[in-house]
This record gives structure tokens, C-alpha cells and sequence, in this order.
């Protein structure tokens, strides 16, 4: 019949997206086995083309200020960028449980106008458990509505209805439209929902929020293209035994990717945390052999983290190199360095390194630490806890210079710390603090001859 759109049927990988005409035991694609899925989707139909827009030399393209909405939650406006664009898509990713409907409930409360009103729509709870868990986190507010929906037609009418402020879909994975065949949550759902809900937001300069399972491997699920259409994509990390949470953003088309925000989860949510360092170095451990102390810079903050280091003899063919926050190739490297150019045996020592609280580091900069750390333990011999190391450790041995010294040890006076140990060429330039002590290091040997 003349005017029907036509039934096709493809293969689709759950992994990446890749589209293939029959099925395929391993996607050509991402390499996974056992991903594609048929899926049977309707051909597009005819659509009328918009008039292209004209082009003009660009030093005539006028800028507009961004104007942003503060979501009263510091710690998110900083990684945000200053706070809520308007019309941005922002999306949010984490384990489960790791507190990203936490997060996004009380941004949203913080958003609420007396004007405009905010939507929340989940697709997983019920209005009922939402209402629990604002109880629990002392949120109330008339102009927050919450709905338990999945279909994205009656979202998009809602939205009219309501003409929110702002929008948030808890999570994408289960929103589906009527106009394709295929299960929720599947690469053709995920991208055709997303992407009218980004372009409402858009049309209408309301921000939207889109919260996003995670797989296994810690990638936000479905298509990677989910990525490319928002504007900001935020990941809430930390080991769900431990009570602190980062919020790092991978991509941030209205600021820097390299600023984070802190949060200690409590019974009363998540409550930010001004000063990380003070409380990372809390329960530090004094005169203990393996533990040193670092600063490590997240954007423009400067955050002072403990790295515990344990050595001990092993029965194994291949000892054991462990590492939790710190990447492994590293520390190979700098336990290689130690033996070669220090002259530490460690060829039968198991070796683990922990950067304590859950954190990750993974800047040149904490290198001595670690180094010093490994050398500690093997030694038995205690660093001084009121010493802190800043340094890149090159394959020789030598101590290279690493940038925002001056910060870095500012933050390190203000927490008490009296000596700092960084390379020569950093000591040369940095100016004088009258309550810690500068002292310039050219090689790791010359580290271990200070300190030990």
C-alpha cells in the first residue's frame, strides 16, 4: 500500500552499535562475542528538509553569555562548570547504588523555582519510593512533580503539559517509544528516545537529565554515540564500601573535564565535602613503614592522598604487583626503577600499593610517593609523617619536574605538613613558606638518602 513505511529487520551490537544485515557470532565492531541482536525497525519516511542555514565568516559570529542555573550543590556546579546551562543534555553514570538517583534528586531540588516547576520521571521506581527516599534526604518542595513512566510519547506530552524548568529520565535504558519494535534498552531504543529528548530540551532551552546504567567493564550501556549526542557527561565513582564519592566529568561541552567534586554518602544523602584532604588523611597511620603522603591535582584542586605500600616475601614463580587506584603498568615501572637504580632486591616480593579512601591518581606527580612508599615497606623504615613527596621518576632514576607546585604545597602547609621533598628544578623556583620546609631532590637515591 502506497504511503506505508516498510519493516526491516538488522542485527545491531548491544556493545557499540554496529548494524549488520544477518547475525554474527563477534561483532566486527567492538570484538565482544554473543552481542548482536535482531531488531526490527521501521525505514525512515520522507521528511522535509529544512532550509540550510547561511554561513558567515566567523569573526562576525556574535556570543551570547551562557546563563547558568546554580543547582545548590557546590560540588556539582564546580564540575558542571559553573553551574546548569539551559538546553543542555546532561548525563549521569555510575554502579548501581553509587548514588546517581541520590545526586540527581537533590539537584533537582536545588533547581525548583516558585515560576516554573521540575519533572522527574523514573523509569524503574515507583512515585512511592521517591517520595522514601525524599523523606530521607529532608526534600520537599511543592514544584518538584515526579511520575513513574517509560513511554517516551507520554513523556514528551507531560513535558508539554508541565513546561518545566528542567527535565530528568531516570534512567534511559528503560524509556521506549511505541514507533520501534525492539526491547527497552536496546541500542535503537536508547539512541531514538535519547535523541528526542535532547532535541525538546534544545528546542525549548530546558536542561535534561539522562541517568545511565553502566556495564561490567564501567562504560555507560548502549550505543557509544549516547556520549557523542549530550553535552556533559558526568561519572559518579567510589568503592560502595568506602563513604566517599567523586563525580568526574568525562566530557563537558560548557567546561573543564578535569575538575571533580567530593561527596561522603550519610543517611541523610550526599554531603559534600569541602576539604577531601583533611578527611582522606584522617585515620593516617603515624610511624608506620609504607605510608606516604602526595598531592594530586583534580582541575584546579589540589587534594592530598595517602599511599600505603606492603612488601612481603612470596612463594609464587611471579610475585604478585597489586595495585587499587593507581595504575599497574606504573607501578612495574617504578618498582623496576628501584631495583636497577636503587639497588633493591624485590625480584621475590609480592608487592601491593593502595591509594587509600577509594581515589584513583594517575598524574606523573605521585611517583616518588609511590616509589618512596615500596621502599618504606621493604626497608621497614617509617617516613616522617609530617613530610610530603612530590615528584615524576624517570627509567634513570632522576626526579622530574612536575607543574602547580606552588598550590600543591600551599595545600600541604595548611594541613601541617613541615617538609616537602620535590624535584630540584621545581625547589629552584618556587618562593619561600615560612611554616614548611623546601628541599630539592635530583634521583631517587638521593629521596632514600634523606629520608632514611
Amino acid at each position: 500500500m502506497a504511503g506505508e513505511r516498510k519493516v526491516k529487520s538488522q542485527h545491531i551490537c548491544q556493545q557499540c552499535g554496529f548494524q549488520s544485515l544477518k547475525w554474527l557470532g563477534r561483532c566486527p565492531g567492538c570484538g565482544q562475542w554473543n552481542t548482536l541482536v535482531e531488531e526490527t525497525t521501521l525505514a525512515p519516511g520522507g521528511k522535509e528538509l529544512l532550509p540550510p542555514a547561511s554561513p558567515q565568516p566567523i569573526d562576525r559570529v556574535e556570543l551570547e553569555e551562557s546563563r547558568r542555573i546554580s543547582s545548590k550543590i557546590v560540588e556539582l556546579d564546580r564540575v558542571l562548570g559553573g553551574g546548569v546551562v539551559p538546553g543542555s543534555a546532561v548525563l549521569i553514570g555510575g554502579d548501581p547504588g553509587i548514588g546517581k538517583s541520590t545526586i540527581l534528586l537533590q539537584a533537582l531540588h536545588g533547581l525548583t523555582t516558585s515560576e516554573y516547576p521540575i519533572l522527574y520521571v523514573s523509569g524503574e521506581e515507583s512515585t512511592v519510593q521517591i517520595k522514601m527516599r525524599s523523606q530521607r534526604l529532608g526534600l520537599t518542595s511543592s514544584h518538584l512533580y515526579v511520575v513513574a513512566e517509560s513511554a517516551l510519547e507520554n513523556i514528551l506530552r507531560l513535558s508539554d503539559e508541565f513546561s518545566p524548568a528542567a527535565i530528568a529520565v531516570d534512567s534511559i535504558q528503560t524509556v521506549y517509544t511505541t514507533q520501534l519494535e525492539s526491547a527497552p534498552g536496546s541500542v535503537s531504543q536508547v539512541r531514538h528516545c535519547a535523541d528526542r529528548l535532547i532535541q525538546e530540551g534544545k528546542r525549548k532551552g530546558r536542561p535534561t537529565f539522562l541517568v545511565g546504567h553502566v556495564t561490567k567493564e564501567g562504560a555507560i550501556a548502549g550505543p557509544k554515540v549516547l556520549e557523542h549526542m549530550v553535552d556533559t557527561v558526568l561519572y559518579f565513582e567510589g568503592d560502595r564500601g568506602h563513604a566517599f564519592r567523586i563525580l568526574r566529568a568525562t566530557k563537558n561541552r560548557y567546561g573543564s573535564t578535569n575538575e571533580i567534586g567530593v561527596f561522603e554518602m550519610k543517611d541523610s544523602g550526599l554531603e559534600e565535602v569541602a576539604n577531601p584532604s583533611e578527611l582522606l588523611l584522617a585515620e593516617r597511620p603515624l610511624d608506620s613503614p609504607g605510608s606516604t603522603v602526595t598531592a594530586a591535582m583534580e582541575g584546579t584542586r589540589p587534594i592530598l592522598v595517602e599511599v600505603q605500600a606492603l612488601t612481603s616475601p612470596s612463594s609464587l614463580a611471579v610475585p604478585r604487583r597489586t595495585s587499587m587506584g593507581i595504575d599497574h603498568n606504573r607501578l612495574a615501572l617504578l618498582v623496576a626503577v628501584l631495583e636497577k637504580k636503587v639497588g633493591l632486591s624485590m625480584l621475590h616480593q609480592d608487592i601491593f600499593v593502595n591509594a587509600v579512601g577509594g581515589v584513583r591518581i594517575d598524574e606523573p606527580a605521585v611517583d616518588l610517593a609511590i616509589a618512596t612508599a615500596v621502599a618504606s615497606s621493604f626497608l621497614d623504615k617509617p617516613v616522617d609523617p609530617h613530610t610530603i613527596l612530590l615528584g615524576e621518576v624517570g627509567l634513570t632514576g632522576e626526579v622530574r619536574a612536575v607543574s602547580r607546585t606552588d598550590i600543591r604545597v600551599k595545600e600541604a602547609a595548611k594541613l601541617g605538613f613541615r617538609r616537602c621533598l620535590l624535584p630540584q628544578s621545581n625547589a629552584e623556583r618556587l618562593r619561600a613558606i615560612k611554616s614548611i620546609q623546601i628541599i630539592g631532590v635530583q634521583s631517587v637515591q638521593g629521596v632514600l638518602d634523606v629520608l632514611f
